[in-house]
C-alpha cells in the first residue's frame, strides 16, 4: 500500500525476518520514535518512514489484531505525531504526516479503532495547528483531512470533535475559513464539510453553528456569492464579441455550484439553520441585487445592479435549482406582487431608527471578516461561560433562558435563539423584514378575492390577471416580464423571461395559489377554466415573429413558447383556448408553410435536412436545465457558427441553416396546432418505424422477382441471401422452412439512405452501403450495411444495381411529394420508375408499406395475403396506359385543396408514378404490386 524504504528495518539487530505487520513491528517502531524525539536533517526520512509503517500497522490492526490498538494507545503514541508538528520541521515532513494521517482515517473501519484514535483530542490539537497554509501541497492535504474526518461524523463520534463545555467546534470552524479559497477545489472540500456536519442530528452542536457561526458564515458566503455575480455581469457588459467565453462559463459554472450548495443545505431540513440562510439570501443577495436590478438599470444610483439579462439568467437558475418553499415562494410573491416599496421602505425604516448597520436589504460587505467574527465569538462565549458554565443536562427552559442572555450579550447574532429547532420563533427584526412582503400578499389576496367574488368574465379575470384593474400599486417587475417578451428586433430578454417563467411554473416548492392569481400555469394545478389572456397573447406574438422570414427569434425561445402555450391552455379535459388565440396561432402556423415554401427544392439535402430535423427535434426535446447551464446564451445572439453555439441558440447563417429554421419552425407549430386542436399528428414522421419491414419479419414471396446473391460482409462473412426490392427499401431474405415460398428478413434497409457502387475488376460484384439515419444534421454517418454482393452473371448483377438505383430514385421522390403536399403545394407529376403501379385507391393506403401487415401475422385469407415483390415481366407502358384513364390520385391520404386541383387530366398525377387501374374482380391482389 504505501512505497517506502526498508534498508533501515532491521538493520542493526538482526532482526530481517521481522514482519511488519505485528504487535512487534509496531513495538520496533515505538522505540525508533522515542530515540528520535527531535527531527533534524539526519533523522527526516527515518521519522517520516516510521509514521508510514506505524500508519500501515495500525490499518492491519484495525482489520487483523485490536492489541495493536491497545498498545497504541496505552503508549499515547499519537503525541509523538503532535510533537513532531510543532517543532516545525519543514513542508516535507508536515506533508508526509497529513498524508499518512488522511491514509489512516480513511481505511479505518471499526468505531472502537476511531474511538482510540479520536480519544485525548489530539486530532483537534492537529485541526488548529498553524500550517503553511500559503503552500499549495499542504493545504490540500490539510483540507482532504479535515473532509475525511468530516466523513466520520455522526452522533457518537460528534463529541470528539465538538467540545460542549467550551463551546468549541474546531473541525468546522477552521474548515469555513477557507469557503472563499482562491482554489475550487478546496472550497468544494468546505462545502462537503459543513454539508457532513448540518447533515448530523446533534442539537446543542447544531444549536452552536447557529448562534455562533451561522450569522457570521452566511453573511460573508451571500457577499462572496453577490462578488461573483458582479464579476460574471461584468464579463458579459465587456464580451460582445465572444472573446472570453472561457471565462464566462467558469463563472456561470461557479454559481450553479453555489445554488445547488445552498439547495443541499436547505433539504437537510434543519428549521433553524434554513430560517438564518433563508432571511441572509433574500434580504441581502436574491431582493437587492437579483430582483432590484430587473427594474432598474441605472448603474448611477448607491446600489450594485447586474444587466436586465444577468438578472433574469440567475433567477431562473434560483427557480430551477432550489425548491425550499418559504424561499421561493417570497421571491415569487415580489416578483408577480411585488413594488419598488419593498426596498425603499425598509431603507425608510433603517434611517429613521439611526441603526448601525445599513439597510438589511441591501447587498452590502459584511463588516468583519468571517475569521474575526469566529474569533469574537469564542471570546464572547468563554466570559459568559465564566460566570454560567454550560452543563451537559441543561434543560429546555434553562435553553431559553440562555438564548435571552445571549441575545442581551450580542443583539447582531440574536436570530432564533428563542426556542428549539422545533419551535423557533422569528424574532423582532425578522419579523420588520417579512412585514412588506406580507403586506403586499394581503393587499393581493383582497385584489384578487374583489376580482373574484364579482360576476367576472375569463377576460376581466385575465385583465386583472395582467394587472390593468388593480390599481392600488403598480407591479414594475410583473410588468418587465410581458414587455421583455417582445421581439420586435430580437429575442434577447425574451429567451430569459420564458425560460422564468417555466421555472417558476416548474418549481415545486412555489404555492399554486401564488400562480394562479395571476393565472401562471402550475405543474401540478387543478383544474382550471380560464388562462392568462395578455401572456398567451404575447406567446403567440413570439410565434408570429419566428415565421417571417426575417425574424429574429431562435429555435430555443419558439420551443420554450411552445411549451409554456401548451401548460397555460391545456386543461385534464383539453384545450380551453380561445378561438381568437387560436386563429392567431393558425395564422402563425400558415405563415411557416409560407416560409419553407420559400426554401422547398427538389434537390436531395432538403429530404435530408426535413428527415434529420424532424427526428432530431423528436428524440432530443428541450431541457430548460440545460438551456439554463449553458453561459453563452447570456451573450447578444449571434449568427456565425465559429462561435461554437448550438444552432437553435443563435440565429441561422447562410442558406442550409435558414432552411434548417423554417423547417424547424412548422414542425413546432404544426405540432402546437395539432395538439391545441386535439388531433393527431397523421403525416409525420415520413417514414413510420412500426410502418417498415424489420429483421425477422415473415413475408409472402409467391411470384416476386428475386435476385440470388452471395453477400461478403466486411468482417470477412459470407452468406446466401435473396435480394428483394420494395418501395421504400431493399431487403435481403431467406426461405422459410415451414412455408413453400414465403420468406424471413434477414436484413432490411431503407433505398434513400443506399449508395451503389460497381467493383472494378469483377463485372458480377456491386458494393452496397447502407446508412444509418443520423441522430443530428452534425453526426457522422453510420453505416449499417457494408457488403459485397456477388451474383451470378454480369446481367443479373446489371438488374439489381438498376433496380437499386431506381429505387432509390423512387423513394427519394415519392417522400418529396408528400412533403410538397404538407405544404399544400401542387404534386408534381413524375414518369413510371420503377415499371410497376398502384390504383388510386391503393396508392393512398399503401402510403408506406400498409400491406405488410397482413402478410406478417401470416393470415390465411387470400383475400388479404399479398404478394410484396412481385414479377416485372408487364407489357411495357402498361402501368402508364392504364394511369392516362384514370383520375388524378391525391398522394395522401387526406388531400389537400391546392393539390386535388393542380393536376392535369392528361397525365398521370403520381404520387409516385406507381398509379394503375382499379384492378378487376378477375385480377388477383398479387397481380396488382409489381417489381
Amino acid at each position: 500500500m504505501f512505497g517506502r524504504s526498508r534498508s533501515w528495518v532491521g538493520g542493526g539487530h538482526g532482526k530481517a525476518a521481522r514482519s511488519i505487520h505485528s504487535l512487534d513491528h509496531l513495538k520496533y517502531m515505538y522505540h525508533v520514535l522515542t530515540k528520535n524525539t527531535t527531527v533534524t536533517d539526519h533523522n527526516r526520512n527515518l521519522l517520516v518512514e516510521t509514521i508510514r509503517s506505524i500508519t500501515e500497522i495500525l490499518i492491519w490492526g484495525d482489520q487483523n489484531d485490536s492489541s495493536v490498538f491497545d498498545f497504541f494507545l496505552e503508549k499515547n503514541m499519537f503525541v509523538f505525531f503532535l510533537n513532531i508538528l510543532r517543532q516545525k520541521s519543514g513542508r516535507y515532513v508536515c506533508v508526509q504526516l497529513l498524508q499518512t494521517l488522511n491514509i489512516l482515517f480513511e481505511n479505518i473501519s471499526h468505531e472502537t479503532s476511531l474511538y482510540y484514535l479520536l480519544s485525548n483530542n489530539y486530532v483537534n490539537s492537529i485541526i488548529v495547528h498553524k500550517f503553511d497554509f500559503s503552500d499549495e501541497e499542504i493545504m490540500a492535504y490539510y483540507i482532504s483531512f479535515l473532509k475525511t474526518l468530516s466523513l466520520k461524523l455522526n452522533n457518537h463520534t460528534v463529541h470528539f470533535f465538538y467540545n460542549e463545555h467550551t463551546n468549541d467546534f474546531a473541525l468546522y470552524t477552521e474548515a469555513i475559513k477557507f469557503f472563499n479559497h482562491p482554489e475550487s477545489m478546496v472550497r468544494i472540500a468546505v462545502r462537503t464539510i459543513t454539508l457532513n456536519v448540518y447533515k448530523v442530528d446533534n442539537q446543542p452542536m447544531l444549536h452552536y453553528i447557529r448562534d455562533k457561526t451561522a450569522v457570521p458564515y452566511f453573511s460573508n458566503l451571500v457577499w462572496f456569492i453577490g462578488s461573483h455575480v458582479i464579476e460574471l455581469d461584468n464579463c458579459v457588459q465587456t464580451d460582445e464579441e465572444h472573446r472570453n467565453r472561457g471565462k464566462l462559463s467558469d463563472l456561470v459554472a461557479e454559481h450553479l455550484d453555489h445554488l445547488h450548495y445552498l439547495n443541499d443545505i436547505l433539504i437537510i431540513n434543519c428549521e433553524f439553520l434554513n430560517d438564518v440562510l433563508t432571511d441572509h439570501l433574500l434580504n441581502r443577495l436574491f431582493l437587492p441585487l437579483y430582483v432590484y436590478s430587473l427594474v432598474n438599470q441605472d448603474k448611477g444610483g448607491e446600489r450594485p445592479k447586474i444587466s436586465l439579462q444577468v438578472s433574469l439568467y440567475l433567477l431562473s437558475q434560483v427557480f430551477l435549482i432550489i425548491h425550499y418553499a418559504p424561499l421561493v415562494n417570497s421571491l415569487t410573491e415580489v416578483i408577480l406582487n411585488g413594488d419598488l416599496s419593498v426596498f425603499s421602505s425598509k431603507v425608510e425604516q433603517d434611517i429613521q431608527r439611526n441603526s448601525a448597520k445599513s439597510s438589511i436589504r441591501c447587498f452590502i460587505k459584511p463588516t468583519e471578516t468571517l475569521e474575526r467574527s469566529l474569533e469574537i465569538n469564542k471570546h464572547k462565549g468563554k466570559k459568559r461561560l465564566q460566570k454560567r458554565p454550560n452543563y451537559k443536562n441543561v434543560g429546555e427552559e434553562e435553553e431559553e433562558e440562555r438564548g435571552l442572555e445571549d441575545t442581551q450579550e450580542d443583539p447582531d447574532k440574536a436570530k432564533g435563539t428563542e426556542g428549539s429547532s422545533k419551535g423557533i420563533k422569528p424574532s423582532g427584526e425578522n419579523e420588520e423584514i417579512e412585514m412588506v412582503i406580507m403586506e403586499r400578499c394581503k393587499m393581493s389576496e383582497l385584489s384578487i378575492s374583489t376580482v373574484t367574488e364579482q360576476n367576472t368574465t375569463d377576460e376581466e379575470k385575465s385583465a386583472a390577471a395582467s394587472g390593468s384593474e388593480m390599481t392600488n400599486w403598480s407591479r414594475p417587475f410583473l410588468d418587465m416580464v410581458y414587455n421583455a417578451q417582445d421581439c420586435a428586433e430580437d429575442d434577447y430578454y425574451a429567451l430569459f423571461v420564458l425560460c422564468l417563467l417555466y421555472a417558476m411554473s416548474q418549481n415545486k416548492g412555489i404555492d399554486p395559489v401564488k400562480l394562479e392569481r395571476i393565472q401562471l400555469p402550475a405543474q401540478h394545478a387543478e383544474e382550471k377554466s380560464s388562462y392568462n389572456h395578455v401572456l398567451a397573447e404575447r406567446l403567440i406574438r413570439i410565434m408570429n415573429y419566428a415565421a417571417q422570414p426575417d425574424g429574429k427569434v431562435r429555435l430555443a425561445t419558439l420551443e420554450l413558447g411552445c411549451l409554456l402555450l401548451k401548460q397555460l391552455v391545456l386543461s385534464k379535459s383539453g384545450s380551453i383556448i380561445k378561438d381568437v388565440h387560436l386563429a392567431c396561432l393558425e395564422g402563425a402556423r400558415e405563415e411557416s408553410v409560407h416560409l419553407l415554401r420559400r426554401f422547398y427544392k427538389g434537390e436531395e439535402i432538403f429530404l435530408d435536412m426535413f428527415e434529420d430535423e424532424y427526428r432530431s427535434m423528436t428524440s432530443k426535446p428541450m431541457n430548460v436545465e440545460y438551456l439554463m447551464m449553458d453561459a453563452s446564451i447570456l451573450l447578444p445572439p449571434t449568427g456565425t457558427p465559429l462561435t461554437g453555439i448550438d444552432f437553435v441558440k443563435r440565429l441561422p447563417c447562410g442558406d442550409v441553416e435558414r432552411t434548417r429554421r423554417a423547417i424547424r419552425v412548422f414542425f413546432m407549430l404544426r405540432s402546437l396546432s395539432l395538439h391545441l386542436r386535439d388531433e393527431p399528428e397523421t403525416q409525420l414522421p415520413l417514414t413510420r418505424e412500426e410502418d417498415l419491414i424489420k429483421t425477422d419479419d415473415v413475408l409472402d414471396l409467391n411470384n416476386s422477382d428475386l435476385i440470388a446473391c452471395t453477400v461478403f460482409t466486411k468482417d470477412g462473412g459470407q452468406v446466401q441471401r435473396f435480394l428483394a426490392v420494395d418501395i421504400y427499401q431493399m431487403s435481403l431474405v431467406e426461405p422459410d422452412v415451414a412455408r413453400l415460398g414465403w420468406g424471413v428478413v434477414k436484413f432490411a434497409g431503407l433505398l434513400q439512405d443506399m449508395q451503389v457502387t460497381g467493383v472494378e475488376d469483377d463485372s458480377r460484384a456491386l458494393n452496397i452501403i447502407i446508412h444509418k439515419p443520423a441522430s443530428s444534421p452534425h453526426s457522422k454517418p453510420f453505416p449499417i450495411l457494408q457488403a459485397t454482393f456477388i451474383f451470378s452473371d454480369h446481367i443479373r448483377c446489371i438488374i439489381a444495381k438498376q433496380r437499386l438505383a431506381k429505387g432509390r430514385i423512387q423513394a427519394r421522390r415519392m417522400k418529396m411529394q408528400r412533403i410538397a403536399a404538407l405544404l399544400d403545394l401542387p404534386v408534381q407529376p413524375s414518369t413510371e420508375v420503377m415499371g410497376f403501379g398502384h390504383s388510386a385507391a391503393s396508392a393512398s393506403q399503401h402510403l408506406p408499406f400498409r400491406f405488410y401487415d397482413q402478410s406478417r401475422r401470416g393470415s390465411c385469407d387470400p383475400a388479404v395475403q399479398r404478394s410484396v415483390f412481385a414479377s416485372v415481366d408487364k407489357v411495357p407502358g402498361f402501368a402508364v396506359a392504364q394511369c392516362i384513364n384514370q383520375p388524378n390520385p391525391s398522394p395522401l391520404s387526406s388531400p389537400s385543396p391546392s393539390s386535388s386541383g393542380s393536376g392535369s387530366t392528361g397525365h398521370c398525377d403520381s404520387v409516385t408514378a406507381s398509379s394503375t387501374s382499379t384492378p378487376s374482380a378477375a385480377h388477383s391482389p398479387s397481380e396488382i404490386l409489381r417489381i
